[in-house]
């Protein structure tokens, strides 16, 4: 069989793992000791970021093009990654963290964060430098490269994006709800944020045809939302 034919195939499992591992490690496994929680995610991870690579590679026999660095990509990743955290640092700062919002989604965070085995400081700054630096390009190259760019073989500009931040929001409101709750209306505003995000850096990607600027605003919305963390969990 044609591998383009079954091209939809790699794409409907991309979109669904991520909430499937966020599902049963954040989830399921919350009262596991945090070496079997860290153990699955570990591996979940691989399987995740390893399944791109496997396909395009392996299966479609396809070689990685040399990565391009577009100059207008970085400018739009860069502004709009600026935009985002300023935005979030002013929400957090002069509404949210002010007016108490954050009481009691703070200890819950607080109690993730001690569960997952992330409590001693130097731990929490390891595992964001990892998250904004490493794991924002890991999904820049799985949403943007992999999910956004084999929906756009099959589909239109307008689904592709639809789809691909849907799908990339998908896993992320599973997060905050465990932190919200899922009848807060600040879990699926934040959702939506995120959905809009993974939309823009789609766009950033497609006209640069490049995941450096979308990771660029990737790493600095992920180091923001860190800086917010670590405000919270002090």
């Amino acid at each position: 069989m044609d591998v383009r034919k079954a091209g939809l195939i790699p794409v409907l499992f991309a979109l669904c793992f991520p909430t499937l591992l966020t599902a049963t490690y954040f989830v399921v496994l919350a009262d596991s000791p945090s070496a079997i929680q860290q153990a699955v995610y570990s591996v979940g991870k691989l399987i995740q970021f390893g399944f791109p690579a496997v396909w395009i590679l392996l299966i479609c026999k396809e070689k990685f093009a040399k990565p391009v660095l577009h100059k207008w990509g970085l400018v739009e990743g860069l502004g709009f990654g600026v935009l985002t955290a300023g935005t979030m640092f002013g929400l957090y700062w002069l509404m949210l963290k002010p007016s108490g919002f954050f009481e009691e989604p703070g200890l819950a965070v607080r109690e993730k964060v001690l569960r997952l085995g992330m409590g001693q400081p130097w731990k929490f700054v390891l595992l964001a430098v990892f998250y904004s630096l490493v794991h924002s390009l890991l999904e820049e190259y799985y949403w943007r490269w992999f999910v956004f760019r084999e929906l756009r073989k099959i589909a239109g500009i307008p689904s592709s994006l639809v789809v691909s931040s849907v799908g990339f929001m998908s896993h992320h409101v599973i997060l905050l709800a465990v932190f919200f709750g899922w009848e807060s209306i600040a879990t699926w505003l934040f959702s939506l944020g995120i959905c809009c995000g993974g939309a823009v850096w789609a766009l950033i990607y497609e006209r640069s045809k490049s995941i450096y600027g979308p990771w660029v605003s990737h790493m600095l919305a992920d180091s923001a939302i860190f800086v917010i963390g670590y405000d919270l969990v002090r």
